[in-house]
């Protein structure tokens, strides 16, 4: 994709996220790879629902930025997904409620965050890293996604909110809405004992798909 179409689809996409109410306010921060293989990511302070394509910071492939407004703040978490996984082609980083609401409570896993209520969370997400609370824009956040070593494509921050890695940018799209959706779900049916997948199925939809699971 040019980099001119990749402009435009970063911003109808979080638009699209806007929208939906998947992320309010200036909150929340994108970015894609470039096919030069430098970066475009949204500006600080900047909204979802009103991102200017030919605002958007550029990075060439050294990490230097080259054109654009000045960065989201959360470019720790953005570099650290590129430098750990190879296969990542964009990334995203919402305060969407039912992620966060789910980050809080005590029961929670931080190891699979997600309870496997659907085979969907686990096709598109693998296991969710419950990470701790750091102050937004702190560095540690960043260093905290590389202790990962590359084994998690998405997490999600204490108190704060989740970030996904993917492919390309509609892959990472996608697989945000699913951990929002799952998130949901789990606090929907939280003290209701519901009927979950079992061993044999996540086993059988890790396989089939291919998914990052040990």
């Amino acid at each position: 994709m040019s980099e001119a179409k990749l402009r435009e689809a970063l911003c109808a996409q979080a638009a699209s996220l806007f929208a939906r109410g998947l992320t309010g306010g200036a909150s929340g921060n994108i970015s894609a790879r470039c096919e030069d293989g430098g970066l475009l990511v949204s500006p600080t302070g900047a909204s979802f629902g009103s991102l200017d394509p030919g605002r958007l910071a550029k990075f060439d492939a050294s990490g230097r930025q080259v054109s654009g407004d000045r960065p989201t703040k959360e470019m720790p978490l953005h570099a650290a997904f590129y430098e750990t996984r190879g296969t990542a082609g964009a990334v995203v980083h919402l305060h969407s409620t039912h992620s966060v609401a789910l980050s809080m409570l005590p029961e929670t896993d931080p190891e699979n965050m997600l309870p496997p209520l659907t085979a969907y969370s686990i096709m598109r997400l693998g296991k969710v890293q419950l990470l701790p609370y750091f102050r937004p824009g702190d560095p540690a956040m960043g260093d905290a996604v590389r202790g990962l070593a590359g084994r998690r494509s998405a997490v999600v921050l204490a108190n704060h909110g989740p970030v996904v890695a993917a492919k390309d940018l509609e892959a990472a799209v996608y697989a945000m809405e699913e951990l929002e959706e799952t998130a949901k779900l789990a606090l929907l049916l939280r003290g209701a004992n519901p009927r979950m997948l079992s061993e044999a199925q996540i086993r059988d939809v890790v396989t089939t798909f291919d998914v990052e699971w040990d």
